[in-house]
């Protein structure tokens, strides 16, 4: 009988060609593979891979380069009618990840209403159950592990803290819709100062990240996954935002809807205690800080625990295990809104993990990449900042000469997005554009074509 092929060595080899932005050889994929496996039997595994249309291939023979399809550049003269390129970078899916998608993007009218599946969280064990690999939580810690693993717990979250808690706090915001820009965020939590034109609601969602934050890390040797944590997670993350003040902190005790699922969470209060329980038992069982992390991404939500900020108290929660084993954080760096809803439907609806395990396992390597600086994807180029280097290079550089503060830069930055990105693109632009000023120092500024006298003169100003 021939060989059964696991979906772990599969993903290994997508994962490998995806090191390479402009492709692989077949060399190149087998010496960084780690697998070990026969040269006919990685060509067999490449041509499986290309046939389901996970990887493209170009050329022939020993010409072959293979290429992660999830990021697309098109070339000046494959330009769209409006004469912008398609720079859409996509999370890549497991087959199993694809098909939840799929599921869940299908009318409303076609998904068949359910409610909360008791089994779902009674049929996992910890550390007897996994919803990760081996292989991915093994990857990951390689990926996120500091030089602090051995010092006290939040060390590490410590050291980064400033930059942790603006991407943090921005990052899980927007997930929520919140319009607020990287550099208004910033502004906010390092002078309390409010955008204009925004609605309080979101300043106070902004802030109420910036508090809970502050809880993980200063009390990382005492907190975990406990009532005390969750339900002040929740009291922070949910401060001045629900419609009774009196929920903050407390159990759902009401019956609650949410908007674009056919789900329908328990109303018991009661059992949403036992249930909540068990949660919390669960997920303290589980020794692997990943799979711990996700498990709690999974649950918390499903549950809908709380009568609103469920999500958030989720994504917070997730970095409990890794602040105190110091690893590298979960920021949630540039997931799409809705890769990461429709992974959360897939919870809901099917009770499948597949497709937010993948919006894990890429948020987290994204985040890596910010945070780990030897790790090596911080050298590969990013295709959205290649095409538009000239641009942003001359917006850094009228930010600087100009002496703006950060209050003119932004709308400065929002003006020029609006006027030369087409408006699929003008999130991240902006985005790139504040990460870079944020980023700039006295050693890098010869690449926006600055010089030290209107830097310095600039950074004065920088308020």
């Amino acid at each position: 009988m021939p060989k059964l092929v696991t979906q772990t060595e599969l993903d290994a080899v997508v994962r490998t060609v995806a090191r390479f932005p402009e492709g692989a050889s077949l060399e190149d994929i087998n010496h960084a593979l780690g697998l070990k496996l026969p040269r006919r039997t990685l060509q067999r595994r490449l041509a499986q891979l290309v046939v389901e249309q996970r990887l493209i291939v170009t050329g022939l023979g020993r010409a072959s380069r293979y290429r992660w399809p999830s990021v697309k550049i098109s070339a000046v003269s494959e330009m769209s009618a409006k004469g912008t390129a398609d720079l859409t970078v996509t999370i890549p899916l497991s087959p199993e990840g694809e098909v939840v998608r799929q599921t869940v993007r299908a009318p409303m009218q076609n998904r068949h209403p359910v409610g909360y599946n008791r089994a779902f969280l009674d049929i996992y064990e910890p550390n007897q159950t996994f919803y990760l690999s081996q292989e991915i939580r093994q990857r990951l810690l390689e990926m996120g592990r500091s030089p602090d693993g051995h010092r006290p717990a939040g060390t590490y979250a410590r050291q980064i803290y400033n930059r942790l808690l603006i991407d943090l706090s921005w990052n899980s915001s927007r997930l929520e819709g919140n319009t607020y820009s990287l550099l208004d965020t910033e502004r906010l939590l390092e002078l309390g100062e409010a955008a204009e034109g925004k609605d309080a609601r979101e300043t106070q969602m902004i802030l109420n990240h910036k508090a809970a934050i502050e809880l993980m890390v200063e009390q990382a040797t005492e907190i975990g996954f406990n009532r005390y944590t969750i339900l002040n997670l929740h009291a922070l993350l949910s401060e001045n935002l629900l419609a009774n003040p009196a929920a903050g902190g407390r159990l759902r005790t009401i019956p609650v809807m949410i908007a674009g699922t056919v789900y329908h969470p328990l109303e018991v209060p009661q059992l949403i205690e036992e249930c909540f329980n068990r949660i919390l038992d669960a997920t303290a069982a589980i020794v692997d800080p990943f799979e711990q992390a996700f498990f709690a991404m999974v649950h918390l939500p499903y549950l809908q625990t709380f009568e609103d900020v469920n999500k958030r108290v989720s994504r917070l929660a997730a970095n409990l295990p890794l602040i105190r084993e110091n690893l590298s954080p979960l920021s949630f760096v540039d997931v799409p809104e809705k890769a990461y809803v429709d992974g959360i439907l897939g919870v809901y609806e099917l009770n499948r993990v597949e497709l937010l395990r993948d919006v894990f396992v890429w948020a987290y390597e994204r985040s890596c990449a910010r945070y780990v600086a030897v790790r090596q994807s911080l050298g590969e180029p990013d295709p959205f900042r290649l095409y538009y280097r000239a641009l942003v290079t001359d917006v850094v550089s009228r930010v600087v000469i100009g002496g703006m503060d950060k209050k003119t830069a932004a709308a400065f930055i929002k003006h020029r997005a609006e006027e030369d990105i087409p408006q699929e693109n003008r999130m991240r632009f902006i985005e790139v554009i504040e990460t870079s000023l944020m980023s700039l120092h006295e050693g890098n500024i010869a690449r926006y074509g600055l010089r030290p006298p209107p830097y310095r003169k600039w950074k004065e100003n920088w308020l």
